[in-house]
């Protein structure tokens, strides 16, 4: 089978996200297990998004509207932007991957900070575009490294801002210096998967910066604070020129009719954003307070989980705490930390007492 596939490929092992909670059943025979492992909302989500669901239920022999028009219209008045400058995806995650696919070819470079969100690198074995993974300094990204590391062949940045794994955030100041120091044909994405969580005064929202450069794309998700992760929604907003390309090149009916409608309710259901976001104010804090009382480090975090270093390798404790019935999150690159879901605050609880019994 020598040949099949590109080297870059081959070097690829399946994305593993968090573990489902079936699954556990299956190979531990746990039956009351709790998941704060893949960062989704705790509350769930959106009544309002609910109600669009079950409105439409029994239309799904239809094929979708696969322009997304009036998901798109919304977004559109919801940010001040144009139709045009909306794209709608399969979750953010498939318009991360849909850049590298349209406008970077082997020919090409990429620039993404590591550790970071993983499909950036797997968007760039997958398409065999080169690329530099530029280390975090203390957990966070180094923007001034990144721009740095930009090369004559540079098509693509990423900038995952609140950073998944860890939860870390670059300020305004930091993001204006870096788009202003990219050149001009680099396309700068800013992944604001976790925008909605972040409280930090000089936390930027990318869409205010666009008039610092043209090649700027803003992604942006239904997974985390709307609650629809199993749905599947998200959307880049940008200018007209990329848009267009990556929409002749993104898949047919990608984003299902069911989620189309529970997008364009959630976006409406400002009650049930700001109660999300307050509760995870909250357990983020205690659970920071908690966990850090057991001796342990705590990354400060900006979005809806915490990145705890348990100063011994992470994957025994991992094992141990599903043992238990609490799931979170190893990384292989992160050998001694866990990511940890804020969930409610029975689970929050739940996990310090696990998490207790397991470093004893």
């Amino acid at each position: 089978m020598s040949g099949l596939v590109l080297p870059s490929i081959e070097s690829l092992v399946p994305y593993e996200g968090g573990k489902p909670i079936e699954e556990l059943a299956r190979e531990l025979g746990v039956t009351d297990a709790i998941k704060l492992a893949s960062n989704e909302n705790p509350l769930g989500p959106s009544p309002r998004a609910l109600e669009a669901v079950r409105a439409r239920i029994e239309d799904v022999h239809l094929y979708p509207d696969g322009a997304a028009y009036a998901l798109r219209e919304k977004l559109a008045r919801v940010h001040g932007v144009s139709m045009d400058e909306v794209l709608h995806g399969n979750g953010s995650n498939e318009l991360l991957d849909l850049v590298v696919r349209t406008f970077a070819t082997p020919e090409h470079h990429i620039v993404f900070a590591e550790p970071a969100f993983i499909v950036y690198r797997i968007a760039a074995l997958t398409y065999g575009v080169p690329f530099t993974a530029v280390p975090l300094t203390e957990l966070t990204h180094d923007l001034e490294a990144m721009a740095a590391a930009v090369t004559p062949r540079t098509r693509v940045l990423f900038v995952a801002n609140p950073n998944n794994p860890t939860g870390t955030y670059v300020g305004r100041a930091a993001v204006e210096r870096l788009l202003d120091s990219v050149p001009p044909e680099v396309i700068v994405v800013m992944d604001e998967a976790y925008f909605e969580y972040a409280d930090a005064p000089d936390y930027p929202d990318s869409m205010t910066l666009r008039h610092r450069r043209e090649r700027l794309l803003v992604m942006r998700t239904f997974s985390k604070i709307h609650g629809l992760a199993g749905l599947r929604v998200g959307y880049a907003i940008g200018p007209r020129t990329l848009i267009d390309y990556m929409n002749r090149v993104r898949a047919p009916f990608n984003v299902g009719s069911i989620a189309q409608a529970a997008a364009i309710a959630a976006l409406d259901d400002a009650e049930h954003v700001a109660k999300s976001r307050a509760h995870n104010l909250q357990e983020r804090a205690r659970l920071t307070t908690e966990l850090t009382a057991l001796g342990l480090s705590v990354a400060p975090s900006q979005a809806n989980f915490v990145l705890v270093d348990v100063h011994r390798p992470a994957r025994p404790v991992y094992d141990a705490l599903l043992r238990r019935g609490v799931i979170v999150r190893p990384f292989a690159n992160l050998p001694t930390s866990l990511r940890i879901t804020v969930g409610t605050a029975r689970q929050n609880s739940r996990l310090i007492e696990a998490l207790g019994e397991v470093l004893r």
